[in-house]
């Protein structure tokens, strides 16, 4: 049996299971104990310190993106359609926050998860959406289809979160919580930015 010896960049060389978008591989950047906000290098496959964290603002689910998804032109299109005041897409693979009921420490891992809802955020005029999903097969997690049937506890942190993580002291809040969608919606987010991934590596 032969083995690679070359390291899969985690952005370009991650299969999607044959039932994507329902199921999907993630890959981990943060976990809810980082202290730090650590990112993939697009360009190496590494991971990099991006900034620390600001103050005691912690994820609070673990923190990635999907392999094979961008979020560009096609994505800002949708957006505007859903009536988000956006001028482009982030520039980045589509972010997702997995729900686990078990403590995962460990960042630059894939996980497999099944999404169930999202959230749209303006970002200084860009679309910069949060897929949120469950781990698969999680004891606790493993019932929510939707994100509707999230506990509100939930959802407050993960609203808190994206409403301050990038606050400075007496400063605007750079980011707007513009909507919030179901598991549909988001399959449907996931696959417009794989045509954007698509149309950037024509």
């Amino acid at each position: 049996m032969k083995f690679s010896t070359q390291t899969l960049h985690p952005w370009h060389g991650i299969a999607q299971p044959k039932d994507f978008p329902n199921s999907l591989i993630a890959y981990i950047e943060i976990t809810p104990v980082d202290t730090v906000k650590y990112e993939i290098d697009k360009v190496s496959g590494l991971m990099i310190v991006d900034r620390p964290q600001l103050y005691s603002n912690l994820v609070p689910a673990l923190y990635g993106f999907v392999p094979k998804t961008y979020c560009g032109d096609e994505i800002a299109t949708y957006a505007r359609s859903q009536g988000m005041k956006v001028e482009r897409g982030d520039g980045d693979p589509l972010d997702i926050l997995v729900l686990s009921a078990h403590p995962i420490t460990k960042n630059g891992i894939l996980v497999k998860a099944r999404p169930i809802g999202g959230i749209g955020l303006e970002d200084r005029g860009e679309a910069d959406d949060k897929i949120i999903a469950v781990l698969e097969n999680d004891p606790l997690y493993g019932q929510y289809k939707d994100i509707s049937q999230l506990p509100n506890e939930i959802m407050d942190k993960f609203r808190h979160y994206f409403m301050t993580y990038k606050n400075l002291p007496n400063q605007p809040n750079l980011c707007k919580i513009a909507n919030e969608y179901g598991m549909d919606t988001a399959f449907e987010v996931i696959r417009i930015a794989q045509k954007d991934y698509e149309a950037l590596n024509k």
